[in-house]
């Protein structure tokens, strides 16, 4: 009888970023277009948006660009956004979707719902931008406590799933938040990173240095397809 090939991650001599077999690789996914983004509003954790058209059509094509890597698990923020992306992505290979509050969006606190022109006249507006480690959104969060948030959560998962490839469903700011820390980058230079809707940024975490393999990525994904390997015996 032929033994069963068992999933493998490659070895960082095999191919670059991998940094040895007991890694995890979380597939960092911004959630598809939504209701709001022609809206001109910070959405923040306001309840009840969904997926726009144009966002289905990503989801459904984020599906297909990820059908030939095996997905051990799904995590995804709560919000519908979220949801409904990593539910697209979740169909046809039989995972249910673990919802986890700490891959949701930066809690803006009042700023949430108000329009984006509109908060771009503020003098908090510019700090966010310009210093970001010393803002703090009224009634909300700080960036600097959303950071450590989801990074928590992203280590969290990866030790739950030890050489194994996951699907992480979340937000531009988390995500990107997230890329910068990993990246050794001070959290005033986040907002240099760009993380579209629909778009997979990869990263292996579990070794003593955490590599980033794809960033705001958007086309093929075969690459992070990992090796197997026969087990003799």
């Amino acid at each position: 009888m032929n033994p069963r090939p068992v999933p493998e991650c490659r070895r960082a001599s095999d191919r670059p970023g991998y940094a040895a077999a007991v890694v995890t690789v979380l597939l960092l996914i911004r959630h598809a277009e939504s209701t709001a983004n022609d809206r001109g509003l910070l959405t923040g954790w306001s309840p009840g948006v969904h997926l726009s058209d144009r966002g289905r059509e990503q989801a459904k094509a984020l599906s297909e660009r990820l059908s030939a890597v095996p997905l051990a698990e799904i995590y995804a923020s709560p919000l519908e956004r979220c949801r409904e992306t990593a539910a697209a992505l979740a169909s046809g290979r039989g995972i249910r979707v673990r919802l986890d509050r700490d891959l949701g969006e930066v809690r803006y606190g009042s700023w949430t719902g108000r329009p984006l022109k509109q908060l771009a006249r503020t003098k908090l507006w510019k700090l966010v931008q310009l210093a970001p480690s010393r803002a703090r959104f009224p009634d909300g969060e700080s960036l600097s406590e959303a950071q450590q948030r989801v990074l928590d959560a992203a280590e969290r998962i990866a030790s739950r799933h030890p050489r194994r490839v996951v699907a992480v469903v979340s937000h531009c700011d988390p995500i990107r938040l997230l890329l910068s820390h990993l990246a050794g980058a001070h959290i005033d230079q986040f907002q240099r990173m760009v993380v579209d809707p629909a778009s997979v940024s990869a990263v292996a975490l579990g070794d003593d240095i955490p590599r980033i393999l794809r960033v705001n990525h958007t086309g093929d994904l075969a690459g992070l397809v990992p090796r197997t390997r026969r087990v003799r015996g």
